[in-house]
């Protein structure tokens, strides 16, 4: 089992960057596939994007291709999502995931963070 805390959420005016930290507990770190999720006022859960295991496969929801960045630091246990040129609509509480299998990663992951909130003014 693995253990996940987001941190790194705020207040951002549009254009603004933010940079979001998920930290897991246990050793088996590197053998999760890696991912982040939103759930914007009103909306369902969208994915936004994965890591594989070693980090050398990345994986973007289009609406945020070209602005954010997902890595990994496997030595700190920590996965990151780098976020540029927010907007309004990227107003929306983030979740790290964590999955065995990289095919269920996008869409049903094992194990979820409780949210960090990250809000984008106008």
């Amino acid at each position: 089992q693995v253990q996940l805390v987001e941190s790194g959420g705020g207040l951002v005016q549009a254009g603004g960057s933010l940079r979001l930290s998920c930290a897991a507990s246990g050793r088996t770190f590197s053998s999760y596939n890696m991912g982040w999720f939103r759930q914007g006022p009103g909306k369902v859960r969208e994915f936004v994007a994965s890591i594989s295991r070693s980090g050398g496969s990345t994986y973007y929801a289009d609406s945020v291709k070209g602005r954010f960045t997902i890595s990994r630091d496997n030595a700190k246990n920590t996965v990151y999502l780098q976020m540029n040129s927010l907007e309004p609509e990227d107003t929306a509480v983030y979740y790290c995931a964590a999955a065995r299998a990289i095919v269920v990663v996008t869409t049903k992951p094992d194990y979820w963070g409780q949210g960090t909130q990250v809000t984008v003014s106008s």
